[in-house]
């Protein structure tokens, strides 16, 4: 029965990646008829501008840029975005920069560059079209004079560590950088800004999503040292990065828009409609679906016994939905660093449900990535059931031991369950399935 769970498993969270395909969300949201651009409910007359330029960044950038050309072929005068290294696509008029995700590197430093002057030469008459997906903000590093890029790497690996989560490693991201934060479409103006969206994040908050290049940015200086106290992180934060901060409190600085009048932004894919391809797929699998919620955060072992304590509910009780089904919840959890194994949210999340769940039968456990990538891995995710401890007790492995050195991927890698799909040029957050069958 495990088996023919994991392989349901399997076919639902296809379906996630399916549904978060970022050209074929391009594609539903913009159409090009008669010589116009409808995006949303906005109209561009193409003939009125003298140059259309394509910029931007993240995991999905590379398909979605591939859409654009689909619609726009030889308008497109050029154009720079910067992606994942092997998150990489065959494109015509846009060239990809590949760097480093979720720490940056100088390849993402010298692409980000290269964004930013296409933006600044951009003018009345012109159409910039910003292509905007999961890693963005790492991926488009673009520090502040005064401050390098190691100082803004440290500054990012202290706030991972410390579990901060993505809106928070944000904000300080947007308060030293040149284009975070509304400032890249600042950079752009006077001329026409269309920003197109894949969301990673929770609730889909624009300014939020790839630090928010062409929103209007609502946080402050002062928000930014707020959070770094709040982790006990602003000692250990670099001294050029605190002066930054400190120097925009004192008013020395300018702020981040917080408003911005050339920019139509639109969100084209969502973790929502990949959720909603996951109930429609467990449906056609004969699996009754229940949503949990697709905007659960929190700390990844915590969210983990929940969805276990849910599990076991249902195989006990009945509730709050009867076997044969399918659990699903979306979002994105953190994990707060103790040890020095290796893993990410979706592997440990896998691991403490199934520490939670053991001995549980006719249950099936899997979270996953939708980009492909969970933490430092080659892995997505990991699936697990309630034998899973008992396989690894017999090889003489401690679950608990592997989970409190945050060591998922070695301990799903000598058990099983590794869920590996490649890159998958998408990046949607996470989803998370429990397949429950009666006993």
């Amino acid at each position: 029965m495990s088996k023919q769970l994991q392989a349901q498993a399997g076919k639902i969270f296809q379906a996630a990646l399916r549904a978060a395909d970022p050209e074929q969300a391009i594609l539903r949201h913009v159409t090009v008829t008669d010589g116009v651009l409808i995006a949303g409910r906005r109209k561009y007359k193409l003939d009125r501008y003298r140059n259309i330029y394509v910029i931007g960044g993240g995991k999905a950038g590379a398909a979605m840029a591939a859409a654009i050309e689909k619609l726009l072929g030889r308008r497109i005068t050029g154009g720079v975005l910067n992606v994942k290294y092997g998150h990489v696509k065959k494109l015509r008029r846009v060239e990809l920069v590949e760097c480093s995700h979720p720490v940056p590197d100088e390849n993402g430093v010298a692409g980000a560059r290269r964004i930013a002057e296409i933006a600044a030469s951009a003018g009345s008459g012109d159409l910039v079209i910003v292509l905007i997906s999961g890693g963005a903000s790492a991926l488009m590093p673009a520090p502040v004079e005064g401050i390098t890029l190691a100082e803004k790497q440290a500054a990012t690996r202290v706030l991972l560590e410390c579990g901060a989560h993505i809106g928070e490693i944000n904000c300080i991201r947007k308060h030293i950088s040149t284009i975070k934060g509304g400032q890249l479409a600042r950079l752009a103006a006077p001329a026409d800004v269309l920003a197109l969206m894949l969301s990673d994040v929770i609730g889909d908050d624009l300014s939020v999503i790839g630090s928010g290049p062409t929103t209007p940015d609502p946080s402050t200086y002062a928000q930014a040292k707020g959070i770094l106290d709040k982790y006990g992180a602003w000692e250990r934060t670099p001294a050029t990065v605190r002066a930054r901060l400190e120097s925009g409190i004192r008013g020395e600085i300018a702020e981040t828009p917080k408003q911005l009048d050339n920019v139509h932004n639109l969100i084209v894919g969502s973790n929502q409609l990949a959720v909603d391809a996951c109930v429609q797929k467990a449906r056609e699998l004969g699996l009754r679906p229940l949503v949990l919620s697709t905007t659960i955060e929190g700390e990844t072992r915590d969210v983990a016994r929940m969805h276990a304590a849910i599990a076991r509910e249902i195989v006990n009780t009945g509730r709050p939905v009867k076997p044969p089904c399918c659990v699903i919840s979306g979002g994105e959890t953190t994990v707060t660093i103790r040890g020095t194994g290796l893993g990410g949210r979706n592997q440990e999340f896998a691991l403490a449900a199934a520490i939670d769940l053991a001995g549980t039968p006719n249950v099936v456990v899997m979270s996953g990535g939708t980009d492909g990538t969970d933490g430092p891995t080659d892995a997505a995710g990991a699936i697990a059931d309630g034998q899973t401890i008992e396989r690894a007790s017999k090889l003489g492995l401690s679950a608990a031991e592997f989970l409190a050195r945050n060591d998922s991927y070695h301990f799903f890698e000598a058990v099983g369950g590794l869920v590996k799909t490649g890159p998958t040029n998408t990046n949607v957050m996470d989803v998370r399935l429990m397949l429950i069958t009666a006993c």
